[in-house]
């Protein structure tokens, strides 16, 4: 089996039998630019997992056929004739039942309600619903009515689709963490405009808010938005220190290079000629142990620092251990490290607790390193002036 030819080939294969089928099936959505998107999402969300070769294969070759099923007939479970289509496909390139297999139950996994089962199918079903957290989901809603419109042939109003949309990101939820932390934010933010917009479908799901729990409600009111400002505030703080990081990575590789590339040419150039020319001993040294002295600090600031590796249950009952961070269990095994991750989850305090000692513990390290970074520049630049100097004096003095 080869896997590079069938990721080339099977965006050909699509393609091929939708062009075929263009002049019976029209399709305002579900058409080659959804599943050119559905695909790209895909790769971003197995890209975040890092998928093996096998199961990267199994989910774009599910994406490039989950909706192949439109063009054969009738849109009642084109899932299944998508899934037949892919494993014809797959059986004529000599691929293994077993990847066939997970291959049909991604593809079967989309049927609406999404009820997927293996991490392969809860990233095919993200990737084709992924537009619901995007700006784009305005623009892709529309079209979904036009085909709606023309598979039921009669006009739908605004207010009906509205509603029947409302109803679908109410239900929906996204299936990986991934696309949780990515796109919930953006979804939520698309179904209240949707309800701003329909007046009567938000006072029925305040309604029902308040029907569930009418004692606590204006407290809920107002601890869901801290709650998702608290959340944006973590992934910034995070994002933030995490560039800061790599700038001064950037900064400190710069330095080295610098000043390796100075020592380099000092000594190739002037050390040869130090016996004819004792007087410029003093301002090659100046030189010389300028650069070291800045290199070893930017040495200094990207040197990586790893703790122990591992927390005790002590630790996580006292809520005291950031198992967040790698280096505080990389050398534990998985039931240990996971048995503190559900304390972690099951306990909010602990949750954020844990968020604010890592982004703490973040600080630090980028103290410590533009700390030493900026004692690595400033030896550089006074090196400089004072070796320029000396070279100078030496020159002018010195030198017959």
């Amino acid at each position: 089996m080869d896997q590079n030819d069938i990721l080339k080939s099977a965006p050909s294969f699509v393609i091929h039998y939708v062009q075929q089928q263009a002049s019976s099936v029209q399709l305002p959505y579900h058409n080659m630019l959804h599943t050119e998107k559905v695909v790209e999402a895909a790769k971003q969300i197995a890209s975040h997992y890092q998928l093996n070769e096998d199961d990267f294969l199994v989910v774009l070759v599910s994406a490039w056929f989950h909706d192949l099923g439109y063009y054969s007939g009738e849109t009642t479970g084109h899932e299944a004739k998508g899934a037949d289509l892919a494993a014809q496909f797959l059986t004529g390139k000599g691929v293994d039942d077993k990847i066939i297999a997970a291959v049909r139950g991604c593809i079967m996994a989309t049927q609406m309600p999404q009820r997927p089962v293996t991490m392969l199918e809860k990233i095919v079903c993200d990737a084709d619903l992924f537009h619901f957290g995007t700006d784009e989901f305005p623009d892709r809603n529309k079209l979904m009515r036009k085909e709606c419109e023309v598979a039921l042939q009669k006009e739908i109003s605004k207010k009906e689709w509205r509603a029947s949309t409302i109803k679908l990101l109410q239900a929906h939820h996204y299936h990986t963490d991934y696309c949780q932390l990515l796109l919930n934010e953006k979804k939520q933010e698309n179904l209240e405009r949707l309800l701003k917009k329909d007046k009567s479908a938000a006072l029925e799901f305040v309604g029902d808010v308040i029907s569930q729990s009418s004692a606590n409600t204006d407290e809920k009111r107002k601890v869901e938005k801290p709650v998702r400002g608290i959340e944006t505030m973590f992934r910034v703080a995070s994002t933030n220190h995490q560039r800061l990081s790599d700038m001064a990575d950037s900064k400190a590789n710069i330095m080295i290079s610098v000043n390796a590339i100075i020592i380099s040419v000092v000594i190739g150039f002037v050390g040869r000629k130090l016996e004819s020319a004792q007087e410029m001993l003093v301002p090659t040294m100046i030189l010389l142990i300028g650069c070291v002295t800045a290199i070893i600090f930017a040495v200094l600031a990207t040197r990586p620092k790893i703790p122990d590796g591992f927390f005790t249950p002590e630790q996580v009952d006292k809520r005291t251990a950031n198992i967040l961070f790698f280096g505080n269990f990389y050398r534990m095994n998985y039931d240990q490290y996971y048995d503190g991750m559900k304390k972690v989850m099951a306990d909010s305090e602990f949750l954020y607790g844990s968020l604010i000692r890592d982004i703490h513990s973040q600080g630090k390290v980028l103290g410590s390193k533009y700390k030493q970074l900026r004692i690595s520049y400033t030896v550089f630049m006074y090196t400089l002036i004072v070796s320029v100097l000396a070279f100078g004096i030496t020159f002018i003095f010195f030198v017959k």
